[in-house]
């Protein structure tokens, strides 16, 4: 891989009680899916993305299990009635094991 993935979130810092608000997540990652040939005839391994997870508070509220045929840096939205003040966390899971994990933390007044 070229460049080691980066995840990128956008949620509102602030948000009033019952309103809805629209997360935006972006991981910048290749997505092999190990079906080419490098330059000298071998096979590329498999190493993309299989699982999203968003947990506000340590508990999930959003969940997206992903096949190989998803895009390179792979985009996911959703939206979350905020209720609470709290961090998010979001994972996303590699096929090789590796988990990418970033936070951020929303102020409900």
């Amino acid at each position: 891989m070229a460049t080691k993935p980066t995840p990128r979130v956008r949620v509102p810092t602030q948000a009033k009680p019952g309103e809805l608000i629209e997360i935006k997540t972006l991981i910048s990652h290749e997505m092999e899916s190990g079906q080419r040939k490098d330059a000298a005839g071998k096979v590329v391994p498999r190493k993309i993305i299989n699982k999203f997870t968003a947990a506000f508070n340590g508990k999930t509220v959003f969940e997206a299990d992903w096949n190989p045929a998803i895009s390179a840096n792979p985009y996911q939205s959703f939206f979350y009635k905020a209720a609470e003040s709290g961090e998010f966390t979001f994972t996303w899971k590699d096929d090789d094991g590796s988990d990418y994990v970033a936070s951020n933390k929303l102020t409900v007044a």
